[in-house]
């Protein structure tokens, strides 16, 4: 046996826990996010009872008409796979917007309110509901 090797075991411990802080301290800003989200939802309808990733994937996919002609869907840019690279309509490359695609996406509050805000007057015409953000975000982080 070498002589550190007992130290291994210890170090393998403080190693799987700066992991599990590095994750923890990463997803704090979208626990946040849908939370506040949730209250939003909440306020907006009383028998709001959580958020849907299945009802995410299907806005994703859905056309609306009151937004802009080249974009009536998010899937107009952002892939239909959302662990795929998607492209804008004048052809520049967007990240995936799958966290397991990109796992840095939705850590900074302020910029995942002005894409929401962006993007959603370009697809729907309008801003997007609470409960819209927070399914969509759902499904994103469930990908």
């Amino acid at each position: 046996m070498k002589p550190h090797a007992h130290k291994q075991p210890g170090m393998l411990l403080l190693a799987a826990m700066l992991a599990l802080a590095s994750t923890t301290t990463r997803a704090a800003p979208r626990d946040e996010l849908l939370a506040g989200y949730a209250a939003a939802a909440k306020t907006a309808d009383p028998a709001f009872a959580g958020f849907s990733a299945a009802r995410g994937d299907a806005f994703h996919r859905q056309s609306f008409a009151g937004g802009k002609a080249d974009t009536p869907a998010c899937t107009s840019c952002h892939a239909k796979d959302p662990r795929t690279s998607g492209r804008t309509p004048a052809g520049k490359a967007i990240d995936p917007v799958a966290l397991s695609a990109s796992p840095g996406r939705y850590a900074d509050p302020a910029k995942v309110e002005k894409w929401f805000k962006r993007n959603c007057k370009d697809v729907l015409g309008r801003q997007c509901t609470a409960q819209e953000k927070g399914d969509w975000l759902s499904f994103m982080i469930s990908q």
